[in-house]
């Protein structure tokens, strides 16, 4: 153990070695829905059935400003990137349903009706990442004004044993980076979220 300091990178001569610390590992994560299609008590299924997901990624517009002999940059408007979830479909096709309660609540494909505002079919996604005890969270991300951009229900293929899975698409307004001891509580009611300490 008395050599453990020496790894890592120098950063200030000999005694500038802080070891290497233990990195998040990609498979410890959790993934939690609110007002997703009927949502209720099939909420752990539809959370174990997650077998990966994209991490947020945004992206800021930029504003050249031409001056006399050379251009400058300023920051635009930002855009959240959609992320892509994939989930397993069981053999109760509880996602499946789910899946498709939600895509019904964005239009209605069966009346040709929709919503007449977006607080009717949107929904909340929360990324959390764990450290692999029971229920510790490292860190999450808070996804407001969900909707389903894109929904793959695969294909069927008699070459392999793979389970089933439905891809989708998300769409989303707005994300909010929360670290550990965050005092926000993800709420069943979108309209009383309040979100914690963000990460700086």
């Amino acid at each position: 153990m008395a050599t453990l300091n020496k790894f890592g990178v120098p950063i200030d001569g000999a005694t500038g070695r802080g070891g290497i610390l233990q990195p998040k590992l990609k498979y410890r994560f959790r993934v939690r829905f609110s007002n997703f299609g009927n949502l209720g008590a099939t909420q752990v299924d539809l959370t174990q059935q997650v077998m990966n997901i994209t991490r947020p990624k945004v992206t800021h517009e930029e504003v050249p400003v031409h001056v006399y002999n050379s251009v400058a940059y300023l920051m635009g408007k930002h855009t959240w990137e959609p992320i892509t979830i994939t989930l397993r479909d069981d053999i109760t096709n509880s996602i499946s349903k789910l899946t498709g309660q939600q895509v019904q609540k964005q239009l209605n494909h069966f009346e040709q009706t929709g919503p007449i505002d977006g607080g009717q079919y949107k929904f909340q996604t929360r990324l959390e990442i764990l450290d692999g005890s029971n229920d510790a969270e490292l860190e999450q991300w808070m996804l407001e004004g969900c909707f389903l951009q894109n929904v793959d229900y695969s294909d069927g293929d008699y070459a392999v044993s793979e389970p089933v899975q439905v891809i989708m698409t998300l769409r989303y307004d707005n994300a909010t980076h929360i670290g550990a001891g965050g005092t926000e509580v993800f709420p069943l009611n979108p309209l009383t979220n309040a979100p914690g300490s963000s990460i700086s």
